[in-house]
């Protein structure tokens, strides 16, 4: 019988120090000793996120990480204040008409949405909820 007791995600970071700093100073969150070389990382709610470092990283192709905020803008502002890029997209680049504004926000197709990178370029993003 499949029976887990417990479930978690990860992903990879060229450079854990980095990695390490940008989630807890840039971003706030609680980042611990995952043992074995990693990292723990706490989300908002309780999960917990294994980042692993892999000497060959790629960033990812897609968002590994989706930040639930009730405002957007306010979000954007905070992590632009911290030094985070939120204009990681010019226009056209998200599926063709879907542009973002000058702040990086996509409006007016669904949930207000801004994208941001990791220091190993994994994407990220705040998302209205």
């Amino acid at each position: 019988m499949f029976a887990p007791k417990n479930a978690f995600s990860g992903f990879s970071v060229n450079d854990l120090d980095a990695a390490a700093a940008f989630y807890r100073d840039s971003l706030g969150l609680t980042v611990a000793d995952g043992g074995m070389g990693t990292l723990r990382l706490t989300l908002p709610g309780g999960a917990e996120v294994t980042i692993y470092p892999k000497e060959n990283h790629e960033p990812a192709s897609f968002t590994i990480l989706n930040f639930a905020v009730e405002d957007v803008e306010a979000a954007v502002d905070a992590l632009n204040e911290r030094g985070v890029v939120t204009k990681i997209y010019s226009d056209g680049d998200l599926m063709g008409e879907l542009g973002t504004d000058a702040k990086g926000i996509m409006r007016g197709h669904g949930p207000e949405i801004a994208w941001f990178k990791d220091p190993a370029g994994n994407v990220l993003s705040v998302i209205e909820a």
